[in-house]
């Protein structure tokens, strides 16, 4: 089994066939739109915005009409200044449907699921995708560690959510949902439990004992 490619960028897909495929391929930050459910999610738009900032995007769509729609509603949500920062990867329009399918799409193309490994892999590697020597320990925060940190399930968990992200330059208004799948691409639980044990210790130095 090849190594997989460790990408600085984050990666941009629709669903979570897509997802899943890719995360066998590559080691990085993916985020799904849930298709056209990007159109409604205002945190979903503003995490785009982080990354597309921060490390840069890939967008791997379909290459059908749904496709590029979705890439060209994310070149919308960006600010002009952040659009360069977007690499777009487009798959071989391939004829078929994937197995799950019990029919194919309305342009009988394969979508990123149905795409062999070897030439999703080949347009990483050879179309700009920035590579990583090394991967960034990162990963395996749970929703007990959310809890147990004070980010989620108790009266002032959105307090400490907000606090949390304003110091990590982070999106407003993330839910302990999405905070959750952010931070896993930045820390382990116990970088995590050190930076929020920094940053709500130094608050309560501050503003007294909470």
């Amino acid at each position: 089994m090849s190594e997989k490619i460790k990408l600085k960028q984050a990666l941009v897909v629709e669903g979570k066939y897509d997802k899943i495929k890719l995360a066998s391929l590559v080691d990085g930050v993916i985020i799904t739109t849930h298709g056209f459910g990007i159109y409604k999610d205002k945190e979903l738009c503003a995490l785009l915005r982080f990354y597309a900032e921060k490390t840069g995007l890939i967008v791997m769509t379909d290459s059908d009409a749904a496709g590029r729609q979705i890439r060209a509603y994310i070149k919308q949500i960006l600010p002009k200044e952040l659009q360069s920062r977007v690499l777009n990867l487009h798959i071989p329009q391939i004829k078929g449907k994937e197995r799950r399918k019990a029919a194919p799409s309305k342009e009988g193309t394969l979508g990123v699921e149905g795409i062999s490994a070897e030439t999703l892999r080949g347009l990483l590697e050879n179309a700009g995708a920035q590579l990583d020597g090394e991967s960034a320990e990162h990963g395996g925060i749970t929703g007990g560690d959310m809890y147990m940190l004070g980010l989620s399930g108790t009266g002032s968990a959105a307090e400490k959510r907000a606090q949390l992200a304003a110091e990590l330059g982070l999106p407003d208004g993330l839910s302990a949902h999405a905070l959750l799948d952010v931070l896993n691409s930045m820390y382990t639980p116990d970088s995590l439990a050190e930076v929020c044990g920094g940053i709500f210790a130094e608050r309560e130095d501050e503003n007294g004992a909470v």
